[in-house]
Order: C-alpha cells, then sequence, then structure tokens
C-alpha cells in the first residue's frame, strides 16, 4: 500500500537539502515506527509453523521487495528515509491468501474437481499498520520539528 504525496519531487529536494542531524532524527523515528509495526505484525499473525511469522520483515530503501505478497511503504523516494515492512519470501508465498482469506471454488491440479470451502480471513498485516500509522506519523513529525530547532538554535 503506496502512500502518494502531493508535490513529491519538491519534497525530496527538501529533504535532500535537511542537515544530518535532522536526517538522523527522521531515520531514528522511522526505525523505532517500523519495529513497532512489524512487532505487532508478529504478534497478530496465525502461527502454524511460524514461516509467515519469520517472514515479516523490514528492508530500508525504495523499491519492491522480491517474492513479498504484502508490502506497506512507499514506492520510491529518499532511500536513506524509507522503510519497507512486506510479509511473504521465497518459502512464503502464501501471506495474502491468510490476510484476505480465500472465496470456495473448485480445485484444479492433483485434486481437479474437488470443492474447496475457501478459507476465512485472518488480517494480521494491515490492521496492524493502520493501528499504528498515526503515531509513527506523529512521532516523525515530532523528532523532526526537534531536529530542526536544534539545528537552527546552534
Amino acid at each position: 500500500m503506496a502512500t502518494k504525496i502531493r508535490g513529491r519531487e519538491r519534497l525530496l529536494a527538501k529533504m535532500k537539502a535537511l542537515p544530518l542531524q535532522v536526517r538522523s532524527a527522521i531515520k531514528q523515528a522511522l526505525a523505532q515506527g517500523a519495529d513497532e509495526i512489524t512487532d505487532m505484525q508478529k504478534r497478530l499473525v496465525p502461527v502454524d509453523s511460524g514461516d509467515l511469522r519469520d517472514s515479516i520483515a523490514q528492508t530500508w530503501g525504495g523499491g519492491k521487495v522480491r517474492y513479498s505478497s504484502l508490502n506497506a511503504g512507499a514506492e520510491t523516494g529518499d532511500p536513506d528515509l524509507t522503510v519497507r515492512i512486506s510479509a511473504g519470501n521465497s518459502k512464503v508465498r502464501y501471506a495474502h491468501l491468510v490476510e484476505f482469506g480465500t472465496a470456495p471454488h473448485i480445485n484444479g491440479g492433483k485434486f481437479a474437481g474437488s470443492q474447496h470451502p475457501g478459507t476465512a480471513a485472518k488480517p494480521f498485516f494491515f490492521p496492524a499498520y493502520r493501528a499504528l500509522r498515526k503515531r509513527v506519523k506523529s512521532r516523525i513529525t515530532r523528532a523532526t520539528n526537534k531536529a530542526a530547532k536544534r539545528v537552527a538554535a546552534s
């Protein structure tokens, strides 16, 4: 779920111009927020083998996470100030099926023709993201303002 920003190019230019102290404070706030979100996601995810829980990860920098079926974070931006949270990897390719469930359907392949009853959704990824999104944004804003005031005062 990518966030769209109006005036993104101007914002990126301003972010590049920020002093190192401010960028460091923002990155620290981002890291703390990402840790909180991933911790909550890992608490909420239904655990069978633990592979899905263990696939929930953070990646710094822009771009798409390979093999992930669920992503939260900006598609592009300042690589130093972008963190992407994802679920799924080369071993776990069913995170979206757990998050959103499946509809009843007729099976193909080895069990062709048999009826699959579908599975109920067991959301874990986006509820954690939505629950903590405001707190994380507020923390980043506070860290930015505090660091900017420190830089201005010196």
